[in-house]
């Protein structure tokens, strides 16, 4: 089951993940394993440039199929919490940027989902909220970003009641990157495409990997973090060409990663 509900469709270096589980795409113990499985093979393909998660028909995910969390027990518990876990951390440690297309509701494990990526747009009417503690349990693993997010005061608010908000207060609030009219999320999500792959490659990569350990990492550790990083860039071409191109004004021909 899982590995059919996870629709992948490539155009060269660009991959969109479609969760297939309509109409609200709940996540369950297949879809899970499959995501993780999915985003450990990209990882490994240093052609991948950019990754697009969305959820088929009217829902990003509604979050987790509440008929699996009814019958666990702590084991059982710890098991799914633990793979869920690991799902999500391999889209948030993807050496390449993550988009989110939030199409509709974005809720629950789904909201974590789309908070493990590097950038989301939704479209006008999508909600979100982490309604766990509704059901019984806390919300876990990428809701610990949502702090430094957006401060603890919303966070808070969000994680203890269990309530949701639009898109629009989403924006407000620095969840999302752009909003935009469902009919034009396609197109929003392919602006922040283009402009990503006509970036130097393996220039993009160095800075994903730096993002994720800025969020790990106090202030002065991130800022040394960088040193390396910024020297390692000249392993390549990249520096001198889009050096050259600058000072020649043309556009930069980088070429495939390394």
């Amino acid at each position: 089951m899982g590995e059919a509900a996870l629709r992948l469709e490539r155009r060269g270096g660009v991959v969109r993940c479609t969760l297939d589980r309509p109409p609200l795409n709940l996540l369950e113990p297949g879809l899970i394993a499959a995501l993780r499985s999915t985003f450990a093979a990209l990882a490994a393909d240093p052609a991948v440039r950019v990754a697009i998660v969305t959820g088929a028909g009217r829902a990003f995910t509604a979050g987790m199929d509440v008929r699996v969390l009814r019958d666990l027990d702590v084991a059982g518990a710890t098991t799914l919490i633990t793979a869920l876990h690991d799902a999500i951390d391999a889209v948030h440690r993807a050496p390449f940027p993550v988009i989110a297309a939030v199409n509709g509701a974005c809720l629950g494990a789904g909201f974590e989902l789309a908070l493990a990526c590097d950038l989301r747009v939704a479209s006008a009417g999508a909600i979100f909220g982490l309604p766990e503690v509704r059901v019984g349990v806390p919300s876990v693993i990428q809701a610990a970003l949502l702090p430094p997010l957006i401060g603890p005061g919303r966070a808070a608010e969000l994680l203890l009641t269990g309530a949701t908000i639009g898109a629009e207060q989403a924006l407000a609030w620095g969840l999302l990157n752009r909003v935009v009219e469902r009919e034009g999320l396609d197109e929003a999500v392919d602006a922040f495409v283009t402009t990503i792959v006509a970036c130097a490659p393996n220039a993009v990569r160095l800075q994903k990997e730096l993002i994720v350990r800025w969020r790990e990492s106090d202030l002065p550790s991130a800022g040394r973090a960088g040193i390396p990083a910024f020297a390692s860039a000249y392993a390549t071409s990249e520096p001198r060409e889009g050096a050259a191109a600058f000072l020649e004004k043309r556009p930069p021909r980088f070429g495939a990663p390394r």
